[in-house]
């Protein structure tokens, strides 16, 4: 939602969001934290009653007492809730960007997202949206090269991992993996959080993008022809 805010404004007010210290950045992570933090706080609790049901069920499936129709049952009512699941954290992401944006509620932020690209055609697009999955495997990419590092710094001073025995390449590869894999999750979430405002922004105010950034309006909207002619709208 921060980052949602610092981008929304570079969109609308881009002498606000000017540098690396502007006050979008304060202002937007203070709005997060404060008066939109409940909005994040029910988005997250959604999610956290739906994968609550969802381990209760895994773990009635587990026991094993059930007969054929009654885990036949289960089978269905978990698949149900974690598509639910997905379908809910597919909803959050955009909820969550027209809230940093806006400082709307959360329901009325998914709401008006929602009709946003329902009125544009733009639901089928928000769908082949693959930087999430793409930005995922560069994660997954450096964490397994960090990892290549520790068995470097195994191999340059085995002490370090003289506790482990047998299992130090192991640890060394998986504890590296592990810290490679978190930090660059957390820095590529700002990229994943920035391509999802530019879709929204670009969606409800092209013409405030067109006369702020000319040249980046000309070149995503050449982009865009080029991929989605029939939905340009513009």
């Amino acid at each position: 939602m921060t980052v949602a805010g610092v981008v929304s404004t570079w969109w609308f007010a881009p002498r606000d969001a000017g540098s690396c210290c502007s006050a979008a950045i304060g202002d937007s992570f203070v709005r997060a934290t404060t008066t939109s933090f409940g909005s994040i706080c029910f988005g997250s609790l959604l999610v956290a009653i739906i994968q609550t049901l969802r381990a209760m069920v895994q773990s009635a499936r587990s026991d094993g007492d059930q007969g054929g129709c009654a885990a036949f049952l289960l089978c269905l009512v978990e698949c149900l809730l974690r598509c639910l699941e997905d379908v809910l954290e597919y909803f959050n992401k955009y909820a969550y960007i027209y809230v940093g944006m806006y400082g709307y509620g959360y329901l009325e932020a998914g709401k008006n997202v929602m009709t946003l690209f329902s009125q544009k055609g733009w639901s089928i697009i928000i769908t082949d949206n693959l930087i999430s999955n793409v930005l995922s495997l560069f994660a997954l990419l450096i964490g397994c090269l960090t990892g290549c590092v520790g068995l470097v710094l195994n191999e340059i001073n085995p002490s370090w991992f003289d506790g482990y025995k047998g299992a130090a390449m192991g640890v060394a590869f998986g504890f590296s993996f592990l810290i490679g894999l978190v930090i660059s999750s957390i820095l590529l979430s700002v990229v994943d959080s920035s391509v999802n405002t530019v879709l929204v922004s670009f969606a409800e105010a092209p013409a405030e993008f067109e006369e702020n950034h000319p040249e980046l309006s000309s070149a995503m909207r050449d982009a865009w022809r080029e991929v989605y002619p029939a939905e340009c709208g513009f």
